[in-house]
């Protein structure tokens, strides 16, 4: 008699591998789906693994939770942001932060100039690409970018142009409604918003186009 665990297990491993079949064929030698492993960690988020490689990791718990249809939508934002270019790197800035950092205490120490200023550059790079990285309207306009590529990407895949827009938006109605935090569930709320806005632009086009 097969475990409750076991069915759960296949189930998982069944999702992953319908997943990987949602991947546009140009991505799928070079991107993995995985559930992810981390406490707490987001519903669905990407990262690199290695050169050429990237990753993405799925709370399959939440993810189960969720319909097909908003799954898929969710799954295509993440691929677009891959697609874009948008995902985290391997994090050498808080590497190098530290690094500078290290060195401008210790040339204050010994009282050399040219390597001071090289480890206080090197913090400034570094500190930039954090900055660069966390700004909170740099982060958002990439999510609504690539909420109009999983837009594309659906319609690629088979869906109408309004059920692309309709599954994507009960999705982020979904995580709004689930989410504690409020300047994630404001980022949620703020990307909601745009689509509402595209899909009534892609509505009227589609009437114009028609009349």
């Amino acid at each position: 008699m097969t475990s409750y665990a076991t069915s759960a297990a296949r189930a998982d491993l069944s999702e992953l591998r319908r997943l990987k079949t949602l991947l546009p064929p140009e991505l799928r030698s070079w991107v993995t789906i995985e559930a992810t492993t981390a406490v707490n960690p987001p519903l669905i988020t990407s990262e690199e693994i290695g050169k050429d490689q990237v990753e993405v990791q799925i709370d399959l718990a939440k993810w189960d939770a969720l319909a097909l249809d908003q799954r898929n939508l969710l799954f295509w934002h993440e691929v677009a942001r891959i697609q874009n270019d948008t995902i985290p790197r391997d994090g050498w800035e808080m590497a190098a932060l530290a690094i500078g950092l290290g060195g401008a205490v210790g040339e204050l120490w010994v009282q050399d100039g040219l390597l001071l200023m090289l480890a206080l550059a090197l913090c400034g790079v570094s500190g930039w690409r954090l900055y660069a990285r966390n700004n909170g309207q740099k982060t958002l306009r990439e999510a609504i970018e690539a909420d109009e590529r999983a837009i594309a990407l659906a319609t690629r895949f088979g869906y109408t142009l309004p059920n692309a827009y309709k599954s994507l938006g009960s999705a982020l109605k979904v995580l709004i409604e689930q989410t504690p935090k409020k300047q994630l569930r404001k980022r949620y709320e703020a990307r909601l918003d745009a689509l509402k806005k595209s899909a009534a632009k892609a509505k009227a086009k589609a009437k114009g186009e028609s009349a």
